[in-house]
């Protein structure tokens, strides 16, 4: 099977992180459906030959795919692979902070797109089909992403007379090559029923045996250097210089090295945090505060050429738009190397294709030394008077977050 016979068609298609990965593992993108104005730029700057879908919005797509499809002059029976990854926000770990919580489901970002998804498979019957999401998506209960996309495509097998099996795969993307720990979801079914086994991890933590887990100096150590223009901005930037690499807000609770500036989990997770040279990554935000990491061992934001390193996009792709269109799109992507991975195991085992590379291009190569650990320093006297014995988060259920969602529930049902 020769690369005219892997031709994709791409869903949400974003910045095209996905895109990139298949097409190393010698996809062919034919048509991308994607209606964010920055992202249409960022995929005409770098590949104009993949085709804009009329109309581009997935709702709109999929009221007649066929009819999309004839106007860019691709028939159906060309498409080898379905692939795309929805709005992750319905099914965001980010969501539990909010007052509603996350809303999954219920959430018109969720059910509409999925809904669309399972309708332009009804209609298409793709070869295979690629689902990405976050790790929220396969949460059990019917209020679930992946609970309605398996009624949806058993649907579809009793109407079409088609055997897709949807397998579960969940990942971090670190055990694969990727210098950044992404725990996501992906979806994989066979028109045919196929099964895909996915492989062990390739990559492991240091300190064990086998291929190391690859490190953010791996990916962006080349770029090191103090940049003026990144500097943090907002309320709590002078802290950031205080906490060591690789560590968060955390630090600054009782009993962990620093002062006792805050209690114990009562921040978001990514609050002043930090990468280290000799660990992968944390996981790059789409849309962080002025106080959310991972911010640079350098006490700055990462440039946009280093994001795109961590999601080990091709150097030279460029992202168009501002700074925060760019980090939106390169945060919402799937890392190309771990959708190359992916797209290998695709193509040898779902399509039988006997000429699929043995192992990913895309992966960073491994730095054996590191230099040593950037030297913290003092907190600033301005934030001294935080300083005093702070109350621990009270567990999990318990916090200001599930009183928020009780006092909302309570009120709606008055």
């Amino acid at each position: 099977m020769g690369r005219r016979n892997l031709k994709v068609l791409s869903l949400f298609t974003g910045a095209g992180g996905l895109d990139l990965g298949l097409e190393a593992a010698g996809f062919v993108t034919k048509l991308c459906v994607e209606i964010d104005p920055d992202a249409l730029a960022t995929l005409s700057l770098n590949r104009p030959s993949w085709k804009i879908a009329d109309p581009n919005d997935a709702i709109q797509f999929a009221r007649d795919p066929l009819a999309a499809l004839r106007r860019a002059g691709i028939k159906r029976s060309e498409i080898a692979l379905l692939a795309g990854g929805p709005p992750c926000q319905p099914f965001s770990k980010a969501g539990y902070w909010t007052a509603q919580g996350p809303r999954r489901m219920r959430d018109p970002r969720a059910y509409r797109t999925i809904r669309a998804y399972l309708r332009i498979v009804d209609s298409i019957l793709p070869k295979a089909l690629l689902f990405e999401n976050v790790p929220g998506f396969a949460y059990s209960g019917r209020a679930q992403g992946y609970e309605a996309l398996v009624r949806g495509l058993r649907w579809i097998n009793r109407r079409r007379g088609t055997k897709y099996e949807p397998q579960l795969i969940k990942i971090n993307a670190a055990d694969y090559g990727v210098p950044q720990l992404r725990e996501r979801v992906f979806v994989v079914a066979h028109r045919r029923g196929r099964l895909l086994e996915m492989p062990p991890p390739t990559h492991v933590p240091s300190g064990t045996t086998g291929q190391p887990q690859r490190t953010a100096w791996d990916a962006i150590g080349d770029l090191d250097a103090a940049k003026e223009e990144l500097a943090p901005q907002g309320r709590w930037a002078g802290l950031l210089s205080s906490i060591p690499e690789g560590k968060n807000y955390l630090w600054h609770t009782p009993g962990q090295g620093g002062k006792p500036l805050f209690g114990w989990r009562t921040k978001y997770w990514s609050f002043l945090l930090k990468l280290a040279k000799n660990q992968p990554a944390w996981t790059i935000s789409a849309s962080p505060g002025p106080a959310i990491g991972p911010f640079h061992w350098r006490n700055r934001l990462l440039s946009v050429k280093e994001l795109c390193r961590l999601q080990t996009f091709p150097d030279a792709y460029k992202i168009a738009g501002s700074r925060r269109a760019a980090q939106r799109q390169i945060g919402n992507a799937v890392p190309a190397a771990l959708a190359e991975f992916i797209g290998i195991q695709i193509r040898r085992q779902l399509l039988r294709d006997s000429s699929t590379p043995s192992r990913p291009s895309l992966i960073p190569s491994h730095k054996r030394t590191y230099p040593r650990r950037t030297a913290i320093r003092k907190v600033l006297r301005r934030y001294l008077y935080l300083q005093r014995n702070h109350r621990a988060h009270p567990g999990t259920g318990k916090g200001p977050g599930r009183r928020d969602r009780n006092q909302t529930a309570q009120a709606l049902a008055m």
